[in-house]
């Protein structure tokens, strides 16, 4: 038997570093076995997927240089790769866990389940469905769904006992099925949940080996479930360490980059990263640090996976990163300097800002060093000439943040629309409301435009800089992010 592995990613943001990690195992262990990696877009989320989004992710994915043997952009037996072409089959498979008494159709509203919910909370019960429609007469509900009814497809779930798996690096799991919801397996938009769509997509497309995050263990039940009404093979699932802060909370894009394209714009090497996030839940057999991916490859052996929380660490990869820098030959050094800034495409982007500002070549680099590289570290003090204070400094920069974070578009028009309605909803003059943004991503008040600024540096360094700021200003407690947080509800945002 062929050995196929996948990462499955959803086009609903920027690539995250934690699908290269992701992706990176389901690599490794496919090539170590001579089998094939499958990218498969998971897109059934219409409201937010992009094809933006679907086409960051691959270009992200293949600087970090982890190719695929089959996807929606090279094709392969088993397509289509995207889910969202892939409907008809969803559609036959939750019909026939209806038929076979595996699945039912719920056509409880929304009140009915948001009142649920308050009661089991308030009683200290695990949230979940109570099966009221699972007792329907089935002649009923296949009248009302006929009729139009609004409805979704649930999992039927049992009552009493447990649920036994077997996880490649934990061992034996049980979790009983009283923890376990009533998986909602389409939604009332006849659109399939993650939870029905991977599954038959895993079997259709011959996974054999499902390398994914921890936090995918307490779904197993609700797939083994899946897998055993169909008669189908449960592959074996390895379940990795989630990469986490120091405080030994999950990573997230408010306590650290998260975006992969970050890493590519800052510099750092996709050999390194690749190396660091190896030794994120993997280690060679003689424990070195420093390997490349083929050496991983020939090395690999699961049982050396581990479950121990990562911790992501900046300064460790930046270490690293520098080893590989230092190794390199002269010529390759400045070949990967030139792919990395003064690159065609760069220029391409920059000459429109600088062109009409410059007299001399010389006065290039003045004006775009925060832009091709990082910009000056912070402190309170750069923000005191401000007419702002300190506080509503950090006021106006989270939710600037938090107003980005639900920014689709990221061209220079869309940010500044974005950013202007922020200020009128906050009552704050333009020019102040804009001061500390500046400073924030430029390291000073006087710059080139900023929107352009922005729209050239990206999602995800504006982000970076925008935390790092945050932190020069006296950082965001949990008591403090919550209060701004309702605050930043409560503003009446004009999104037209």
């Amino acid at each position: 038997m062929s050995v196929r592995t996948r990462v499955a990613p959803s086009p609903t943001g920027d690539p995250h570093v934690g699908t290269a990690y992701v992706a990176l195992f389901n690599h490794v262990f496919a090539r170590s076995r001579g089998g094939q990696f499958i990218l498969r877009i998971e897109d059934t989320d219409q409201q937010r997927s992009s094809s933006a989004s679907e086409t960051a992710i691959t270009e992200a994915l293949r600087w970090a240089g982890l190719d695929w043997d089959e996807g929606p952009d090279v094709g392969g037996e088993f397509g289509p790769y995207r889910q969202s072409e892939r409907l008809a089959l969803y559609r036959r498979h939750a019909d026939e866990l209806v038929a076979s008494g595996g699945a039912f159709p719920c056509f409880c509203p929304r009140e009915r389940l948001d009142e649920l919910r308050r009661r089991q909370q308030a009683n200290r019960e695990t949230p979940r469905y109570d099966g009221h429609c699972r007792n329907l007469d089935p002649a009923e509900s296949r009248d009302r769904v006929v009729s139009g009814e609004t409805h979704v497809v649930r999992l039927d779930v049992p009552e009493t006992g447990v649920c036994q798996f077997s996880d490649e690096i934990r061992g034996a799991i049980e979790i009983p099925w009283q923890q376990v919801d009533m998986q909602i397996l389409v939604k009332s938009d006849g659109f399939p949940t993650y939870h029905l769509a991977a599954v038959v997509d895993d079997h259709l497309m011959g996974i054999t080996h499902i390398l994914r995050g921890e936090e995918w263990l307490s779904s197993m039940p609700k797939h083994r479930l899946i897998y055993d009404r169909f008669g189908w093979s449960l592959p074996s699932h390895y379940h990795l360490p989630l990469l986490r802060n120091a405080d030994g909370s999950k990573v997230s894009k408010r306590r650290n980059p998260t975006g992969l394209n970050y890493y590519r714009r800052i510099g750092y090497l996709p050999e390194a990263l690749r190396n660091y996030l190896a030794l994120m839940g993997w280690s060679m057999p003689d424990e070195r640090e420093i390997f490349s991916t083929e050496e991983m490859t020939a090395a690999f052996d699961s049982d050396r996976l581990t479950t121990g929380g990562p911790v992501f660490d900046l300064a460790k990869l930046d270490w690293l990163n520098g080893q590989y820098i230092r190794s390199m030959a002269t010529d390759e050094f400045m070949r990967r300097v030139a792919d990395w800034a003064i690159n065609r495409e760069n220029l391409a982007a920059l000459a429109p800002l600088v062109q009409q500002r410059t007299e001399r070549l010389v006065d290039l680099l003045p004006q775009v060093d925060y832009l091709l590289g990082d910009r000056a570290t912070l402190d309170e003090d750069d923000f005191a000439p401000l007419r702002l204070d300190a506080d509503d400094c950090l006021r106006v920069l989270d939710h600037i943040g938090r107003r980005l974070d639900a920014q689709d578009a990221w061209d220079r028009d869309a940010l500044q629309a974005a950013i202007r309605s922020l200020a009128d909803a906050m009552d704050i003059p333009t020019r102040d409301f804009l001061a500390p943004l500046f400073v924030a991503v430029a390291g000073r008040t006087v710059a080139l435009p900023l929107f352009d600024s922005m729209a050239y540096l990206g999602r995800d360094m504006v982000r970076s800089r925008l935390a790092s700021a945050l932190t020069a200003l006296g950082g965001v407690s949990k008591k403090k992010a919550k209060r701004l947080e309702r605050d930043y509800a409560d503003l009446q945002i004009d999104e037209t």
